[in-house]
């Protein structure tokens, strides 16, 4: 339960604040997880073992690297060509392999959390790739491949001479990059893997606002003639109804969620939590639209003025961080010192792009950084619960700790555990309502809105792939669950068209975090602290949900025997 203290909003504090109370358990962490010279007990293998990992990670994705501010790779692009898949896949069999080899009984802590953390990411990586999904994985979505590259290019930072040389030779390098693309797709098609016709068109729309850097025009006009014609309908757009596809479901499910549950029990999940839902709805919808009927507040919430321009967006973006900012330290032992910037994206992002978070440079050149987009100027109500997931408490708090942890390997860092990075984010979303930080009942109500978004992704994603809804049904089923604008509706649709399981994460993620949370509560009675919960959570950075569990279930041990 939250105490009196936490309820009060604290000024931020500079560097890392960490508060006594939680000193014993976090210090015998450290003891553990100090390294002894030499190699004992695997822990020189492991350490060595997640830096070939990272090499082979950043390697393969070069631009991931230039945007994470890793150095050596400004200049590359992916090898997508079948023998670079090989070799990619091969690195990572064999480091699996071996990090599977390493004894983790000797291993402290936070190696046996790397030693863990390697076979699981390896492994995903490599079934992404045996899974051929770049033959298929076709869209204007910042997370494919394309997308990527352009919004890293419209970011780059040119300001030495090496790095404008870096950047002349990526662009060189492109339209190489884009003639493998081609012919990927092609082969998937001749194969039976065909893209999404939809989102064929939304990425050559996105290519034709690019057509200046060179190989996109060529890309562009390949996949309009090569492509499109054969691209599935929007009844058929799962990934169902692909060669194998039930399988590649369960990869990705399996890969985002870090959980084996199944698509019927992500189905059901979704449901519950929306059935759960209509209660908050009745209760601000009195107070804001004085009706309890969910319809009618659903109605009133679709209807909200938008922004009066981006102007105003971003004045109200930056207020509601500095806001969770200056209350954070009531809630958390260890404040970040880095605080987040808040920009507009770059000219010539789609209008379907949502509010997102990028993590601080490991170099420490640019900082943590939450870009909205100024040209989706609805939904005000909607704007304050993305600023806490992206920022504070969410993904700012944890990117900055993770980039500040330099007993940590970069690998460690910098790898993306969609289910702990997401669930988390979310999970802070309703952690902002217990901080007073919503500013109203309106914005509170935009809160249940994303609740009933990522709540409705379980239910849409897997109706999609698993079940073979049609994209109708999936945007009728939002429609009439969820208060989401009509725009919102159709793009978040075509985002679980583009990248099959990745939404699963959030809502799985954060019914983990509670779940944890209420059986520390509950066996710690009164000396519960929200603030070592926290810090417990965040301790070793992303981490698969199964180790986030042993963490929790570990301090909560020792804590009970203390008492």
């Amino acid at each position: 339960m939250a105490t009196d203290d936490q309820r009060r909003h604290l000024p931020p504090h500079g560097g890392i604040v960490v508060v006594h109370r939680m000193e014993d358990w976090r210090g015998r962490l450290r003891r553990r997880c100090r390294r002894p010279a030499g190699t004992i007990g695997g822990v020189a293998e492991v350490d060595r073992i997640a830096d070939e990992l990272h090499r082979a990670v950043t390697a393969r994705f070069p631009v991931v690297a230039t945007l994470l501010g890793v150095p050596g790779y400004d200049d590359r692009l992916t090898d997508y060509s079948e023998e670079g898949d090989e070799r990619f896949a091969e690195e990572l069999r064999d480091i699996a392999a071996r990090a599977e080899a390493v004894d983790p009984g000797p291993l402290a802590v936070t190696d046996r959390v790397t030693r863990t953390m390697i076979g699981q990411q390896a492994s995903a990586l490599r079934d992404q790739v045996a899974q051929r999904w770049v033959e298929f994985t076709v869209s204007d979505l910042i997370l494919t491949p394309v997308p990527i590259l352009l919004h890293a290019l419209a970011d780059a930072r040119l300001d030495t001479g090496q790095r404008r040389a870096d950047h002349e030779r990526r662009l060189a390098a492109m339209p190489a990059f884009f003639d493998t693309l081609a012919r990927r797709h092609r082969d998937g098609i001749r194969a039976g893997r065909r893209p999404v016709a939809r989102l064929v068109r939304q990425a050559i729309a996105q290519l034709d606002a690019n057509a200046h850097l060179p190989g996109v025009r060529e890309y562009r006009d390949a996949l309009a003639a090569d492509v499109l014609p054969h691209g599935r309908d929007d009844d058929r757009a799962g990934v169902c109804h692909l060669p194998g596809g039930e399988e590649l479901y369960a990869a990705a499910a399996r890969r985002h969620t870090t959980t084996d549950l199944t698509p019927d029990r992500l189905h059901d999940m979704g449901l519950e939590v929306l059935d759960g839902l209509a209660e908050e709805y009745a209760v601000l919808g009195r107070e804001v639209f004085g009706t309890s009927d969910v319809h009618e507040v659903f109605a009133g919430l679709r209807d909200v003025p938008k922004w009066r321009g981006a102007d105003e967006m971003l004045t109200a973006a930056r207020a509601a961080v500095r806001r969770a900012e200056a209350a954070a330290p009531a809630w958390f032992r260890a404040v970040p010192a880095e605080r987040c910037a808040v920009r507009p994206y770059p000219e010539g992002t789609p209008a379907t792009t949502p509010p997102s978070y990028l993590a601080g440079t490991v170099d420490g050149s640019r900082p943590g950084t939450y870009s909205v987009n100024p040209a989706q100027l609805d939904g005000r109500h909607t704007a304050e619960a993305p600023a806490f997931h992206e920022t504070v408490p969410g993904h700012h708090f944890d990117g900055a700790r993770r980039m500040a942890r330099t007993d940590l390997s970069v690998w460690r860092r910098t790898a993306g555990v969609s289910a702990f990075a997401e669930g988390w984010a979310l999970y802070a979303e309703r952690l902002a309502d217990e901080m007073g930080l919503y500013s109203d009942a309106l914005s509170r109500l935009g809160m249940l809105t994303f609740d009933s978004m990522r709540a409705g992704r379980l239910v849409v994603d897997t109706g999609l792939h698993a079940f073979g809804w049609t994209r109708d049904r999936a945007v009728e089923f939002l429609r009439a669950t969820t208060p989401m604008a009509e725009h919102l509706v159709q793009s978040e649709v075509d985002r679980y068209l583009a990248d099959p399981g990745q939404a699963l994460a959030y809502m799985v993620g954060r019914l983990e975090v509670q779940r944890l949370r209420r059986d520390a509560e509950r066996r710690l009675g009164g000396a519960f602290d929200v603030r070592d919960f926290h810090e417990v959570v965040l301790s070793e950075a992303r981490v698969p949900l199964s180790t986030l569990a042993d963490l929790v279930r570990s301090w909560v041990q020792s804590s009970t025997r203390r008492r």
